[in-house]
């Protein structure tokens, strides 16, 4: 499908899914035009993160990449999308890499579609349909309110959650393509909030918290701090990757230090090339570590520092900072750059990138893992192509797991 054409589909599917969607429960729930949240959880096997937002409660592995939202295991029967509709023409036209042969679709068909495990790389066909999701509204502060909704999906033969976390149900795709499939732009066309969301994963055994649609978004600290107007006044820009298929949120690293000192790496060697479609950094929730191209993450490991003494940010080493857009730094103290693997070893929490990482595909300078995204509050807003992040919170005496799932009053 060409970018031309994708977009011209995706604006129409937009206004499809509405019409499609619309029911009880979707006119319940844009009454309130909250925000909504979901528990975030750490499967301590895989170390893979899961969202609860499926009727029943059944987690669905969070991937911030993925396009799409997929269940396994079909029942008999069950709701399908018709070929020959805009919703259609979108959603079949999600092809992943090395997915084919592709159906095409004519009229009278059921449409199609081309579930993808983010872990592994493999891909299906099976049956759109809308897939019933259960959350809570929130103030920011605490949910208040049941909610229950449809969003456009995709059906999935069960050996597809081979290699995801044990009793997930299927993939919740979070991703930025213009296409209107993942789930921040289904949640802001249904229910009629700001196309945004909040990520804080959790670092183990407490849950994290996903929030979508904007809003305000406090933690339980002393005193409570509430932390999403200051980071919004801070958004840095999302890069696109020109590459039609790629979802991952891409940003702009421009160097790196070692307590304060640069470390050497080529020139340009972090941009994006929108010729090859290659380079760049990128998030990525299924990639463990942050991941380096071999030129930058030599430099990098030469100049790493030995664990000292604890402190509340973690081992006390030199910090590691990534020098971003306006002259803004993230800084990974000990906390975010060394793991302790067991009671007696700590690594560094930085590899060289390998073809085998699912993140790997496009070649990206940089794969932004999920353990340096633990403990931090990121921000994306999709309309302005903006995120934001916190900085581990840590220093503020927070967490991730400090979400108030306390229900609240309306």
């Amino acid at each position: 499908m060409s970018l031309h054409r994708s977009s011209a589909a995706a604006l129409a599917a937009l206004l499809g899914i509405s019409v499609l969607l619309c029911s009880p429960p979707c006119a319940t729930a844009t009454d309130d035009h909250k925000p909504i949240v979901a528990r975030v959880r750490k499967d301590a096997a895989t170390s893979l993160y899961t969202i609860v937002i499926k009727v029943g409660g059944v987690p669905l592995l969070l991937d911030l990449a993925g396009p799409l939202l997929w269940l396994a295991n079909c029942p008999t029967p069950h709701r399908t999308i018709p070929c020959g509709t805009d919703v259609c023409e979108v959603v079949n036209g999600n092809q992943p890499p090395n997915c084919g042969p592709y159906t095409a679709c004519s009229n009278g068909a059921v449409c199609t579609a081309y579930p993808f495990n983010p872990v592994d790389g493999r891909c299906a066909h099976d049956d759109a349909t809308t897939i019933t999701l259960a959350a809570n509204t929130t103030d920011g502060e605490n949910p208040v309110s049941e909610v229950s909704f449809r969003a456009v999906g995709s059906y999935a033969p069960g050996d597809l959650l081979a290699s995801l976390p044990a009793g997930v149900a299927g993939v919740a795709g979070l991703s930025m393509l213009p296409l209107p499939l993942s789930l921040p732009t289904q949640f802001g066309t249904i229910l009629k909030v700001a196309k945004q969301f909040a990520l804080c994963l959790p670092g183990g055994g407490s849950d994290g918290v996903a929030v979508f649609g904007g809003g305000p978004f406090q933690l339980l600290a002393a005193p409570p701090v509430e932390l999403a107007d200051g980071l919004r006044q801070n958004q840095l820009p999302l890069l696109k990757n020109p590459k039609l298929d790629n979802g991952a949120y891409y940003f702009r690293i421009t160097g790196i230090a070692v307590n304060q000192q640069q470390v050497p790496t080529p020139p340009g060697a972090f941009d994006l090339d929108g010729e090859r479609c290659t380079g760049g950094a990128l998030f990525s929730t299924v990639t463990s570590y942050t991941a380096l191209r071999p030129d930058l993450y030599r430099p990098l490991h030469d100049r790493r520092a030995s664990a000292l003494t604890m402190t509340r940010l973690g081992y006390g080493v030199a910090n590691i900072d990534l020098r971003l857009d306006g002259g803004q730094t993230w800084t990974l103290p000990g906390g975010s750059s060394l793991v302790q693997v067991n009671d007696h070893t700590v690594c560094f929490a930085f590899v060289q990138i390998a073809p085998s990482m699912p993140a790997a595909a496009d070649s990206p300078a940089v794969i932004l893992g999920r353990f340096q995204m633990e403990n931090n509050l990121l921000m994306f807003d999709l309309e302005k192509e903006t995120f934001a992040f916190s900085g581990l919170l840590f220093g503020i005496r927070t967490t991730c797991s400090n979400f108030n799932f306390t229900m609240g009053s309306s």
